[in-house]
């Protein structure tokens, strides 16, 4: 558990983090969003005392982060930023392999754990250990700066706008990368983002700053359905605050008996998938399956009365 205690930054007469606290479950993901100069990367680099905070403290397990030397403080945190930041003279594997041989971790064990990341991003560690970061697409290079800030099994990773140099596609795929991994290693993830659908899409819970404070903090669905200032609500955006809302709700959800024309959507498939397939065919209703297996439909009456609710 990551405790954030009245944590505040100033610079002269400027509070770039004006007495933040909050609570970071362990495995989940938080991700503080807000605007430029808001103070979320400020906020981010003194968890790991990247920058000094004025006040306050951060407490990792009980543990509060003063009480250790930066460096070594530094090796129990991955750190993920916008660019990846490889070395470019390493290998794919020496640079994953970076923070566990400071940890004197041995070669063998540190070769295995290359491979495992690797595996688990989708990379033969065949074919992609002994790269380089430039023989290498955006997107790989992305991913082997996560792997190489979850190398050595951190208490925590941070990232600040992991994925802001992405084109959106590979953005997306990024994303649902980063979910699938994070719930496969039960890792505790804050991030940082400008981008409210990347917080949402991505979040157990979001927390939003506007002008070094911490003006909301809750689930998705929560900041969506009931912002707690006209800065959240602007951010979330009205008109899109319905969709916003489907997009958290599977399709399950509003399963009913019949059948319905067309190419089935999986169970886990979100109300805003299935309102588009509807709206994009011009049907009425759309089949819905759990594993190939038919379970009922989703109608398009059942979806619009569902975001009528949160209108």
């Amino acid at each position: 558990m990551i405790e954030i205690d009245r944590i505040t930054k100033t610079y002269g007469d400027i509070r770039a983090v004006d007495s933040v606290s909050m609570t970071v479950e362990t495995g989940t993901i938080t991700v503080i969003v807000g605007t430029s100069g808001s103070g979320k990367t400020t906020l981010l680099r003194m968890i790991n005392r990247l920058e000094e905070p004025t006040s306050g403290e951060v407490r990792i397990n009980g543990d509060s982060t003063l009480s250790v030397k930066p460096h070594i403080l530094r090796r129990r945190i991955g750190y993920a930023i916008q660019g990846h930041g490889l070395f470019p003279h390493h290998t794919v594997g020496r640079n994953i392999g970076a923070v566990p041989q400071l940890l004197g971790w041995t070669r063998d064990k540190i070769a295995a754990r290359v491979d495992e990341l690797l595996a688990l991003f989708s990379m033969d560690p065949a074919q992609f250990r002994d790269r380089y970061p430039a023989e290498l697409s955006g997107g790989q290079q992305q991913r082997v700066g996560v792997a190489r800030a979850l190398a050595s099994r951190p208490d925590l990773l941070l990232m600040d706008e992991p994925f802001g140099a992405l084109d959106p596609i590979i953005r997306t795929r990024a994303q649902e990368d980063l979910r699938r991994i994070q719930q496969r290693l039960g890792s505790t993830i804050m991030l940082v983002t400008h981008d409210m659908e990347e917080a949402i899409r991505l979040g157990d819970r979001v927390a939003v700053m506007d002008g070094g404070k911490l003006v909301q903090h809750g689930t998705p669905a929560e900041v969506i359905a009931a912002p707690a200032t006209d800065f959240v609500a602007d951010m979330v955006g009205d008109v899109e605050r319905p969709l916003r809302l489907l997009s958290l709700i599977p399709a399950a959800e509003l399963v009913e008996e019949g059948s319905a024309e067309g190419e089935a959507l999986s169970s886990d498939a979100s109300l805003r998938d299935a309102l588009s397939a509807c709206l994009w065919t011009g049907r009425a209703a759309v089949p819905v399956s759990k594993d190939g297996v038919p379970m009922g439909r989703v109608t398009l009456d059942a979806i619009r009365a569902r975001a009528g609710q949160h209108a």
